[in-house]
Formats: structure tokens, C-alpha cells, sequence
């Protein structure tokens, strides 16, 4: 497997989602593509077969696991893993953004000030959430609570 090849397809997958988020949030084609489940379907496909692979196929690190940094790292330290890795947070953080553009239209609030947030959250994912809803709190489009999300 060209593992190389995997992680450009993948790390490419996601950018046509996130420039519709930015660029054309209103889009019909980006409710379809973006807002339905398609990115998470597929991309969490690759990561699922990634991971079988990483387990079963023995082409994950022997010593990885979640229990100590050592652990980790070792899951990190073969080309599945990191293929792996960063499929879970490409999937996760191009959700996060499109809830954010769901939240953010639901409730009113200025595009021009989400298109931070998603920058923020596609390059530094949990920074970018607390950047919006920070931002949707100041500008009073958050509701009474975080609850509210």
C-alpha cells in the first residue's frame, strides 16, 4: 500500500468541504455534499479500514496503545498509524466546522465572523470550536447557555 498516496487523498478530500463552508455556505451543493453525512461516512470508512489493517494486518506498532505517552507515540510511529491519526481528526474537525455553519446559520450569526472559526477549527481543531463559541456568546447569538448547542 503507497501510504503516501493514501495521505494526500485523504488530506485532499477535505478541502473542497471546507472552502464550501467558507466560500459558498448557502450553496444547495453544499448542504449535500458537506451538511449530510458523506464526509464522515467516507472518511470514517478509511479510517475503519486503516484501523483494521493497523491491528489485524499487522501493520500497526506491537507496542501501541492509550495507556502512557510511550504508547502513543508508538501507534504514531508506523504509516497506517499516522494515516490512521490523522483521518480521526480530519473526519472530527470537518464535523465540528460544518455544525458550527449549521449553529452559526440557525441562530443568525454573521458569516464573516464564523469564517475564523473554520479556518480556526479546519488548522487547530478544539481552538477553533472555543473561538466560536466564545464569539457566538459575545455577540449574544449563543443563547442563555452552552447547553443550548
Amino acid at each position: 500500500m503507497n501510504f503516501d498516496l493514501a495521505f494526500s487523498l485523504v488530506n485532499g478530500s477535505v478541502m473542497p468541504a471546507w472552502f464550501l463552508l467558507i466560500v459558498f455556505p448557502h450553496w444547495s451543493i453544499t448542504k449535500k455534499l458537506v451538511h449530510s453525512m458523506l464526509y464522515p461516512l467516507i472518511l470514517g470508512l478509511v479510517y475503519t479500514v486503516g484501523l483494521g489493517f493497523a491491528v489485524f494486518g499487522g501493520l500497526g506498532s506491537p507496542d501501541g496503545g492509550f495507556t502512557s505517552i510511550p504508547a502513543v507515540r508508538a501507534l504514531f510511529s508506523t504509516d497506517i498509524g499516522i494515516l490512521v491519526g490523522w483521518s480521526h481528526y480530519l473526519v472530527f474537525d470537518l464535523f465540528v466546522g460544518a455544525w458550527e455553519a449549521r449553529d452559526a446559520r440557525r441562530r443568525g450569526f454573521n458569516h464573516w465572523l464564523l469564517i475564523p472559526c473554520l479556518l480556526c477549527t479546519f488548522m487547530f481543531g478544539p481552538f477553533g470550536l472555543l473561538l466560536y463559541l466564545l464569539l457566538r456568546g459575545l455577540t449574544r447569538k449563543g443563547g442563555g447557555s452552552l447547553n443550548e448547542a
